[in-house]
């Protein structure tokens, strides 16, 4: 019998030729392999050149000759199919969609159809203004703009007050719709336009002079400015009157006639290459450079009322004819009827105090039978205007820059009135503001009611009841009558604001 040792001794060549037959057979499998990559596996970009894939600790760039994406800035792939792995194809393919997305949007919000342009953008929570430029046609008799560049059908009242529903009810709604492909099916236009037609409002409010510059008139310019006169007004709620009172400002603003656009006939229609439905609203009696195309602010509005209604003089200075009584500064007191709710009742004697301090007084009383241009060359005239919170202190928009505002605040806690009215936007014109707060011993409420009144001892408690409460207790029921000696302080430091000096005064 042969030993064990000489039977394991024969096997070892079998063991070696198994181990080679499948060292082998592995190198065929992975020259099979190599073969098959070679055929498939290149991902060609559509210019035939193969992806590189590079990575490092913070990000993953995939680059053809087209495309970069990096998943560390969130940049968007131009190309869906230049993914490496399907979780970087999904990434990329949602990214391209975003980005396709915000490609596609409209430049103003408010969306659109069928790739057409939004025309209608809110400016303010006062206002909606809306744009179309292009194939423009105007139906002022049912108030219709038709444009080529709408994408769906939009309705607005053109009148800088849209969150009150009592104003808007006295504007008409405009419509602006879609222009069938070609303007085929459109109404055929009557006459032709090269300006930009501007449709507004002199609805509202209009008539009280604090609306008519808030709600249109500074609205109009800085909607109309940047059109440098080639913009046609297309007034809708057209009030005569009005338009009479206001007409040299329209003209300022414009070249072309105003047009009473609801007077239409039923046939006219008035085609333009550009259409603004609504103005544009910023503040209080202001404007907002930084929201207008060139910067201009209510400093060129003001500039635009001196030319409109040929006012002398741009700042407070003296005149420098010593013999010209204009030397003096004068003080105009903005008077009102009693019957009407904070009239002084002492205007005299205010009058005559103002006159010992060396101001050349004069008494004014606007109200809407006033020649315009005849109180701006008033107020133009003054150098302080002092007048109790109401739509008479409008007329500061006159005052030559330095200047001095006194607004008289009723009692009634009024404070937060009387500075979004008029103390904020007398800054912006170049005005120094004084204010006067009428005590409870200078108000006619304390004659009306009992001294422990919630009207006399918690105002606050009237205010928590409606602004229809406020107005009719502190505004339209209240007479003021200034103690002469506090009023007095305040007319001196006005003085001291003023550029003349004691020897101008003398």
């Amino acid at each position: 019998m042969k030993p064990r040792s000489s039977a394991r001794g024969g096997g070892e060549p079998r063991k070696r030729l198994r181990n080679a037959a499948l060292l082998a057979l592995m190198l065929c499998s992975l020259v099979a392999l190599s073969v098959i990559r070679a055929r498939f596996s290149p991902i060609a970009s559509a210019g035939g050149e193969p992806l590189k894939l590079n990575a490092d600790e913070s990000k993953l760039v995939v680059t053809t000759k087209q495309a970069v994406v990096n998943t560390e800035s969130g940049d968007d792939a131009a190309d869906e199919s230049s993914s490496a792995s399907s979780s970087s194809s999904s990434s990329s393919s949602s990214g391209a969609a975003a980005a396709e997305e915000e490609e596609d949007a409209p430049a103003r919000p408010g969306g659109g159809d069928g790739g057409k342009q939004a025309v209608c953008h809110e400016t303010s929570r006062r206002s909606d203004t809306c744009e179309a430029a292009g194939d423009v046609r105007v139906v002022g008799s049912s108030q219709i703009v038709y444009a080529d560049a709408v994408g769906r059908e939009w309705k607005t009242k053109p009148y800088c007050r849209k969150h009150d529903a009592f104003a808007l009810s006295h504007v008409k709604e405009w419509t602006l719709r879609p222009l069938p492909p070609g303007g085929d099916g459109g109404p055929r236009c009557t006459t032709n336009s090269t300006a930009t037609a501007f449709v507004l409002s002199t609805g509202g409010f209009t008539g009280n002079p604090f609306h008519d510059y808030t709600d249109v008139l500074i609205p109009a310019f800085i909607t109309a400015h940047r059109f440098a006169g080639e913009v046609q007004f297309l007034v809708s709620s057209y009030k005569p009157w009005w338009m009479n009172k206001y007409i040299q400002i329209f003209q300022r603003m414009s070249r072309y006639e105003v047009l009473d656009i609801d007077a239409d006939a039923a046939d006219e229609v008035r085609c333009y290459r550009r259409a603004v439905v609504g103005p544009e609203f910023h503040r209080e009696l202001g404007v907002d450079p930084s929201k207008t195309p060139s910067g201009y602010s209510v400093l060129d509005f003001r500039s635009m009322l001196r030319g409109a209604f040929g006012l002398d003089r741009a700042t407070a200075t003296p005149s420098g004819d010593r013999w010209d009584i204009r030397r003096r500064p004068r003080l105009l007191i903005i008077s009102r009827r009693a019957a009407r709710g904070r009239a002084f009742t002492n205007e005299r004697a205010m009058a005559d105090m103002a006159a010992s301090l060396g101001f050349d007084v004069r008494v004014g009383e606007p109200d809407a039978s006033t020649d315009t241009s005849k109180f701006a060359r008033l107020v133009n005239s003054c150098d302080v205007m002092v007048g109790v919170h109401g739509a008479g202190l409008t007329n500061m928009v006159f005052l030559p820059a330095g200047a001095v505002l006194v607004q008289v605040v009723p009692y009634g806690k009024l404070e937060w009135l009387a500075r979004n009215t008029f103390a904020e936007p007398s800054a912006a014109m170049e005005l120094h503001y004084l204010e006067y707060a009428v005590q409870l011993d200078e108000t006619t409420l304390s004659e009306q009611y009992p001294p422990d009144h919630p009207v006399l001892r918690d105002p606050m408690a009237i205010h928590k009841q409606g602004w229809e409460a406020l107005k009719t207790t502190y505004l339209d029921k209240q007479n003021v009558r200034p103690h002469l000696g506090r009023l007095k302080n305040t007319f001196l430091q006005a003085l001291k604001l003023l550029p003349h000096d004691k020897e101008t005064m003398n």
